[in-house]
């Protein structure tokens, strides 16, 4: 471990000289063992990792992170991947370990934005992690330890530059954390509330019937949360975040924002576009770019300037908006997580065209018999948790 590690920048290149370090003048809690991390990177690094060591602290699973720019695009716990599973995140002839199939449920939540990412582990990398990192276009990777073959892989990424952290799973920051905003310092206390099952107790629906795995999403989605730019709302299916809404300044903003990626997580499901007629030559970013179009409204504007031999091998019909509202009405049983009360019943509204089935929101609000009611209507479970999550 070192005291300080010198940056090429700090957000920006203009932005010098820039480093990380101790204010106690202590080692470094982390350690560079490939490539040149930047600022974002260690921020991403440092932020994601509080969220799968506390995600594996809550469920006993490993956990994993896709982060990009200071949130989480994608977080999961470990739970085995169906086929479906496999075919969406590219892993259709891979028998994974259980801390890879956490990263590839994390970085398949949301492909698009996951681009460029960087990952988090709960647990020590291994060889089958790495070798689903390698090929995909990632900035870097932070865990408490990697085994010699999976280090291998990952030197060998980026022409030898991946970046490659290192981090001691035993440390505990300090009581009080500080930063500075246009010269003048912040104080306050580190964010040490630990999520439970213990905060799904108060439900104030009529439907009290929370299952062990909704209760599982639900802490899957507020863990995410707790660790979101707010405001945000995640939705959270299958031990993983399926749709995150980060840093929006209106709640109904992050429902619908979250809730249209949960969609897209769904209609990549969907046997039409599984069944794509790809082109062998098409890389795994340019196959999510073209289902990202065809799932859009974008593909007739690909068909008419003939774009889409770029992508397939023979043109696949539209993919219509009844079809795609026939497909998302056939996803159920979706958590979904509020980092904020829900201030109107139109949350709810939006929440429950994306399957939601389980609420979780801190409560608090002047309308919440609205929202309430909203969720009796739809026959949802909701629990007030009393807690707030935001992060700046």
């Amino acid at each position: 471990m070192s005291k300080e590690i010198e940056l090429k920048y700090g957000c920006n290149p203009n932005q010098k000289p820039s480093r990380i370090f101790m204010e106690d003048g202590s080692d470094l809690p982390v350690q560079v063992l490939n490539g040149r991390p930047g600022y974002i990177n260690f921020l991403d690094a440092l932020n994601s990792w509080q969220l799968v060591s506390e995600l594996k602290q809550a469920t006993g699973l490993p956990s994993a992170a896709s982060f990009k720019h200071v949130s989480p695009a994608g977080a999961s716990v470990a739970v085995p991947l169906s086929e479906t599973d496999k075919k969406i995140y590219f892993t259709p002839d891979m028998e994974l370990s259980a801390i890879a199939s956490a990263y590839a449920r994390a970085r398949g939540a949301d492909r698009m934005s996951s681009y460029g990412d960087w990952a988090a582990l709960s647990d020590i990398c291994d060889a089958d992690t790495a070798l689903l990192l390698k090929p995909e276009v990632s900035d870097g990777v932070i865990a408490p330890g990697y085994t010699d073959e999976a280090l291998e892989i990952l030197r060998s990424k980026k022409k030898g530059g991946y970046n490659v952290v290192q981090i001691d799973p035993d440390y505990v920051p300090a009581e009080k954390e500080t930063k500075q905003v246009f010269g003048v310092t912040f104080e306050q206390g580190h964010n040490s509330l630990l999520i439970t099952p213990d905060q799904l107790t108060n439900i104030v629906t009529a439907n009290k019937d929370l299952s062990d795995e909704a209760k599982r999403d639900l802490i899957v989605s507020l863990i995410t949360l707790k660790y979101t730019q707010s405001n945000s709302v995640a939705y959270a299916k299958n031990g993983q975040a399926i749709g995150v809404g980060a840093g929006q300044q209106s709640r109904i903003h992050c429902v619908r924002l979250a809730g249209d990626k949960a969609d897209h997580w769904w209609l990549r499901q969907c046997p039409k576009v599984l069944e794509l007629p790809f082109r062998a030559d098409v890389r795994r970013a340019d196959r999510d770019n073209a289902i990202d179009l065809y799932i859009g409204n974008e593909y007739e504007d690909v068909l008419r300037d003939g774009s889409w031999q770029y992508y397939f091998t023979e043109q696949p019909s539209v993919f219509t908006n009844e079809e795609k509202a026939a497909w998302i009405s056939r996803n159920t049983g979706v958590s979904l997580g509020s980092d904020a009360f829900f201030p109107f019943g139109d949350n709810i509204e939006r929440a429950h065209k994306s399957g939601v089935k389980y609420v979780a929101e801190p409560g608090g609000s002047i309308r919440d018999d609205n929202v309430i009611e909203t969720a009796d209507r739809y026959g949802m479970v909701m629990a007030f948790t009393g807690i707030r999550l935001f992060h700046h």
